[in-house]
């Protein structure tokens, strides 16, 4: 198929499947990136910090809250979509430097070409596989490690065990800070399963999702921050709570009661997380 033109849209066969960029007609330079019909992230060109989807303001609250504003930090983006997170952390953090690794090449080409990096961001992006990539990298490099990584809308099992965390914590600094989306449903088991896990790791670790989605009443993002030293979680609720689609924090004893009885997942037991139901999207 090759790039093509749909109506206002680009549609573009990349190494994973099928890519659509679609534009906002009433908000130019703003572009929602679908990857296999399923919505991977949104950007908008004319201004970074603008964040549509909701599980991309829990991320970026974490990047606001881990450093006094404006100061630059040393990012690594585990799955790079429209790298709408690098792009906020350059807007909001200038002098950053950020790594990005995406393991579709196709679809890395496909975004810098169309939807062009901020001039001056020290944003280097590299294709290859997530884990594969950690397990590569020196340690200590990193003030926030940022896991986002999708295959077919699920989150992939080698990148859902304790193997891997332990390679990606290896590569923070001192006091630097790891996060992940994820999405579940019903149950929570892939969350519970990998908030054991980041816990048997981390000194402090804290979740961020909808009620809605904490009660199991419906399929939906959660994100989880995890660091050696405190997190400063009262500004995470805070940002959560102010949302347009208010999140809960869930830290302490009510994520010791959220997790009671979950077992950290190692790789001869790790799944991929759960496929979002057909009507979701």
């Amino acid at each position: 198929m090759g790039r093509q033109k749909r109506g206002s849209g680009i549609v573009s066969e990349i190494d994973g499947g099928v890519a659509e960029l679609l534009p906002d007609d009433g908000r130019p330079g703003r572009w929602t990136l679908l990857v296999d019909g399923y919505p991977q992230s949104a950007v908008d060109l004319d201004d970074p910090s603008r964040l549509d989807f909701e599980y991309m303001r829990r991320l970026a609250s974490i990047v606001d809250g881990i450093a006094p504003a404006g100061t630059p930090l040393s990012v690594l983006h585990l799955g790079g979509g429209a790298l709408t997170m690098a792009r906020y952390v350059a807007a909001t953090r200038p002098g950053s430097s950020q790594r990005v690794v995406e393991l579709d090449a196709a679809l890395i080409d496909l975004v810098r070409r169309e939807l062009p990096l901020p001039r001056g961001a020290d944003i280097r992006v590299r294709a290859m596989d997530a884990r594969a990539a950690v397990e590569s990298m020196s340690g200590g490099r990193f003030d926030l490690v940022i896991t986002d990584v999708y295959r077919g809308a699920r989150v992939p099992a080698h990148l859902a065990s304790l193997e891997f965390v332990t390679a990606a914590a290896r590569l923070l600094r001192p006091g630097g800070v790891y996060a992940a989306n994820l999405a579940d449903g019903t149950g929570l088991a892939f969350a519970r399963g990998q908030v054991a896990t980041l816990r048997r790791l981390f000194a402090d670790v804290c979740l961020l999702a909808e009620p809605a989605v904490l009660r199991g009443r419906r399929f939906g993002n959660v994100v989880l921050a995890a660091s050696a030293a405190p997190l400063p979680v009262a500004g995470f609720a805070r940002a959560g709570a102010g949302d347009a689609f208010p999140a809960r924090l869930v830290h302490g004893d009510d994520l010791d009661r959220l997790v009671a009885g979950a077992r950290v997942v190692t790789d001869d037991v790790a799944t991929q997380s759960p496929l979002p139901p057909k009507d979701l999207f």
